[in-house]
Parts: structure tokens; sequence; C-alpha cells
């Protein structure tokens, strides 16, 4: 994935996945908090599922780990404009294509990530 187009392209491909994302658990988001608003909603009393508190929390650690793996492909578009998009920021080598590939928006080479 060396070939700055591409890098580009699976970046912004990214990006719009974790944006679609974004939008389902602001809606999921919006619908539960609706729920604790209707005053006949009883989540702590239902033996049957989870509670309002405990699905919200969950929309809410998704939604927090969804929108800091945004910002890391931002920020990787940011190092691609730069001319810096490969290079460990730690020690200055080059990052391997393989974890470019798994993790295009890893910072560490192997070595540095490991340490």
């Amino acid at each position: 994935m060396s070939d700055a187009v591409g890098v580009v392209e699976a970046l912004r491909g990214r990006a719009a996945e974790l944006d679609a994302l974004l939008a389902r658990l602001d809606a999921d988001d919006d619908a539960v908090r609706a729920d604790r608003a209707d005053q006949t909603a009883d989540d702590e009393h239902d033996p049957e599922g989870s509670t309002l508190s405990g699905e919200w929390q969950r929309i809410e650690a998704l939604r927090r780990s969804t929108a800091a793996e945004r910002a890391e492909v931002d920020a990787a578009l940011a190092r691609v404009a730069a001319g810096t998009y490969g290079v460990c920021v730690v020690c200055g080598t080059a990052i391997p294509e393989g974890r470019l590939e798994a993790r295009p928006f890893a910072t560490k080479c192997v070595v540095c990530a490991a340490a």
C-alpha cells in the first residue's frame, strides 16, 4: 500500500465507514435517551433485558472507540499530505508495508510499537 493514491482511497473508505457507524450510534443514543425520558419505561425492574442505562453506556463506549479511530484516520490522511505517512514517529524508519496494510493509521514500526 505504498502508493499514495491507494493509501488515501483506503483511508477515505475507512473514514466513510466510521462516519456511517457514528451516525447509527448517534441514532441509537437518541432512541435510548427518548426511552429514558419515557416515564413508563421501567428499566431497573425488567428482568428480561439490559437496563436502558446499560445500553446507553454500551453505545457511548462504542461511540468513543469509533470516534478515536476516526481521529486516527484523519491524522493518517494529514501524514500522507505532509509526506510523512509510513514513517515511524519514534525512530524514523519505514513502517513495514504489511503493518500499514493491517493498520493503515499506524504511527510506529513494529519494534517501536512492541516497546
